[in-house]
């Protein structure tokens, strides 16, 4: 995607982002036209390289575009809010604030045993930390073995990775004052986030 030198994300930052928002869009190509689905992903870091680990239904024909080595893009998409020109000192268009990583990478399927330490993984994440969380030596064996037959697993290696943080870095401090100011009266939280991560980028205008 086009990102002015100005919104470019630290390579670190656009990791963690990607880490912080996993519910991604999986975009691949097929003979014809381009295939999406919305997927949860885990995403982890070994030996210097990154890697999205994920799974679709066996039904999904965008199956047939994960063989391995296919390039495929994911999308992680960050808080996002409109930013209205009333909050400015000067006459100025309005505008759109957001955060967003693109992340290009090849993609192989997953063999059974990868799927099941795959889906062990993301169970650990996501229930561990509950009251009875549901991990996955809690449930029947037979079940988990037809689940399984109902999905197909895969992974990606991350080659390369694009993230915007467009959020107001053009504005002069009053202007940015005044957005932070007005996203913090909305009960929007993607709006309210947007405003805490612009008061971390200039806190001393916030003391």
């Amino acid at each position: 995607m086009y990102i002015p030198k100005l919104y470019r994300m630290e390579h670190d930052e656009a990791v963690q982002m990607m880490k912080a928002n996993p519910f991604a869009l999986l975009i691949t190509v097929d003979e014809h036209r381009p295939l999406a689905t919305h997927i949860p992903l885990e995403i982890r870091e070994e030996d210097g390289k990154i890697y999205a680990t994920g799974h679709i239904a066996y039904g999904n024909m965008q199956k047939k575009t994960l063989d391995n080595d296919r390039d495929v893009l994911l999308i992680f998409q960050g808080p996002h809010a409109y930013i209205s020109s009333s909050w400015y000192e000067s006459e100025q268009v309005p505008t759109w604030d957001y955060l967003a990583v693109h992340a290009y990478g090849t993609a192989r399927i997953l063999t059974k045993d990868e799927l099941k330490s795959a889906l062990d993984t993301m169970l650990t994440h996501y229930e561990s930390h509950r009251e009875n969380g549901r991990l996955w030596e809690t449930f029947d064996p037979e079940l988990l073995e037809r689940e399984m037959k109902g999905i197909v697993g895969f992974e990606i290696e991350i080659t390369s990775i694009q993230g915007a943080a467009k959020m107001s870095q053009n504005r002069n401090n009053t202007d940015y004052q005044s957005i932070v100011t007005e996203l913090e009266k909305s009960k929007d939280q993607e709006e309210i986030q947007v405003a805490q991560w612009m008061r971390e980028q200039r806190k001393e205008l916030f003391k």
